[in-house]
C-alpha cells in the first residue's frame, strides 16, 4: 500500500495503481503518469514499481520496496536526467535492459522520469519497444502533460492524470511529517502553489523565502522601462542564487549518500580506488548546473505568474483568493494601474517568456521583454 504522506491529495490515482497491481491479468504494459510539477509523478511511478516488484515476497515486500526506493532493485531500470534532454543512447540502453526477463520476481519495471525531454528521434526508439513489449515488462513514463509526448506513444500507454493537491493537504503534510509551524506551513503551501517540494523548501529555508519575497516586490514595483531592465537583471541573479543554493544542498546530499555506500566515514579520506566514482559524481553535478539555472529561472517565472494572477483577481474584486497575501496592499495598488485586460497581457507575457527561454532565447532578454508588460496601461 502507498502511504498518504507519499502522495498527498492523489487518492484516486493511488487506488488505480493499487487495483492494477492486484490484477496481473489485466495489467497494462505501459503507463503515462502526468501532472503539474510537484504533484508526485515520479513518487507514484516508483511506488507503483515497488508494488509490482514486491509481489510474492515473504516479508510483505518491505525489502523490495526499500531496494526500489534506493534504485538498486535488479528488476528496476530507471532513467532520470538533470540535463535539458534525454539522449538517444540513454533510451537505447534502457530499451535493451527491458528485453531481459525478471531476475528475482514476476515483473521487470522500467521508469522514465521527465519523458517530455525526449526529442522526436529519441521518442521513436522508445516507440518500437512499446509496440512489441516483452510479456513481463511494465513501462512507466512521467511527463507534465500528454501533449508533451508523440501521439503514437500516447496511443500505446494507459494515461493517469494527477491533480494539483489542495493547499490545506500540503500544509497538513508539512505540519505532520516535517514539524513545520501551522501558519508557516499554510503560507509556504499557498505560495508554492501546492508544489510539495517547493513548499517544504519555503517552509524550512529562510533565504528561499526572502528570494521569493524580493521577486514579488520587483514585479509589483515596475513603473517604467528602466525599472523593467533593472528588475530583469536582479531576477536573473535571484534565479542563479536559488539554483546554486538548491544545487549545493542536493550535491552535498548525493555526495554523503555515495560515501556511505562506499563505506567512507563522514569527513574521512576517500581511498584511491574509489576516487573515480566520486569524480564521476562531481562531473555529473557540474553538468546539472546548466539545467539548474534554467529551472531557477522557471521558478521565478512561476512566482511572477502568481503575481499576475493576484493582480487580475484583485482587479476583478476577488482579493480573498490571493496567493501573495503578504503583499496584498502592493497587489491592490498594482491592480489600479493594471486593469484586468492589462493583467491578462502580463500573464500572457510570462507564458511567452517561458516559451522563449525553452527556445534558447537568453533569459535576460526574455525577462526584460516580459516585465515591460508589468508597467500597465496607466504607468
Amino acid at each position: 500500500m502507498i502511504g498518504r504522506d507519499e502522495l498527498t491529495g492523489q487518492h484516486d490515482a493511488v487506488r488505480v495503481v493499487e487495483a492494477a497491481a492486484a490484477d496481473p491479468e489485466t495489467l497494462a504494459h505501459a503507463w503515462l503518469i502526468t501532472g503539474p510539477p510537484g504533484s508526485g509523478r515520479s513518487t507514484l511511478a516508483y511506488a507503483f514499481a515497488g508494488m509490482l516488484l514486491s509481489q510474492g515476497e515473504e516479508d510483505g515486500g518491505a525489502r523490495a520496496r526499500a531496494m526500489v526506493e534506493a534504485r538498486t532493485h535488479p528488476d528496476l531500470s530507471a532513467l532520470a536526467t538533470d540535463r535539458v534532454v534525454i539522449t538517444m543512447d540513454e533510451v537505447r540502453r534502457l530499451v535493451a535492459a527491458s528485453q531481459f526477463s525478471p531476475s528475482v520476481g514476476r515483473w521487470r519495471v522500467v521508469v522514465i522520469e521527465d519523458a517530455d525531454r525526449m526529442a522526436e528521434r529519441t521518442s521513436n526508439v522508445l516507440l518500437k519497444a512499446l509496440e512489441e513489449p516483452p510479456p513481463r515488462t511494465v513501462w512507466v513514463l512521467c511527463a507534465p502533460s500528454e501533449a508533451d509526448l508523440l501521439p503514437t506513444i500516447r496511443s500505446r500507454v494507459r494515461g493517469l492524470r494527477l491533480r494539483v493537491p489542495a493547499v490545506e493537504d500540503v500544509a497538513r503534510l508539512l505540519v505532520e511529517r516535517d514539524g513545520v509551524e501551522p501558519a508557516l506551513a499554510e503560507r509556504a503551501a499557498r505560495e508554492a502553489q501546492s508544489h510539495i517540494g517547493m513548499a517544504l523548501r519555503l517552509a524550512t529555508d529562510e533565504e528561499a523565502r526572502r528570494r521569493r519575497e524580493r521577486t514579488v516586490e520587483l514585479a509589483l514595483g515596475i513603473r517604467d522601462a528602466g525599472d523593467a531592465a533593472r528588475a530583469a537583471a536582479e531576477l536573473l541573479d535571484i534565479a542563479k542564487a536559488d539554483a546554486e543554493s538548491y544545487g549545493a544542498q542536493l550535491d552535498e546530499a548525493e555526495r554523503d549518500a555515495l560515501l556511505r555506500t562506499l563505506g567512507v566515514e563522514p569527513g574521512g579520506t576517500v581511498p584511491p580506488p574509489l576516487r573515480a566514482q566520486v569524480r564521476q559524481l562531481e562531473e555529473d553535478q557540474k553538468r546539472r548546473a546548466t539545467r539548474s539555472l534554467r529551472d531557477g529561472v522557471d521558478r521565478v517565472l512561476v512566482d511572477l505568474l502568481s503575481v499576475g494572477r493576484d493582480v487580475l483577481l484583485a482587479g476583478l474584486g476577488v482579493p480573498d483568493a490571493l496567493i501573495n497575501r503578504a503583499a496584498e496592499s502592493a497587489v491592490r495598488a498594482a491592480a489600479r494601474d493594471l486593469p484586468p485586460p492589462a493583467a491578462l497581457r502580463a500573464l500572457d507575457a510570462v507564458s511567452t517568456a517561458r516559451r522563449r527561454i525553452d527556445g534558447n532565447v537568453p533569459p535576460l532578454l526574455a525577462l526584460e521583454a516580459m516585465l515591460m508588460s508589468f508597467r500597465g496601461a496607466n504607468r
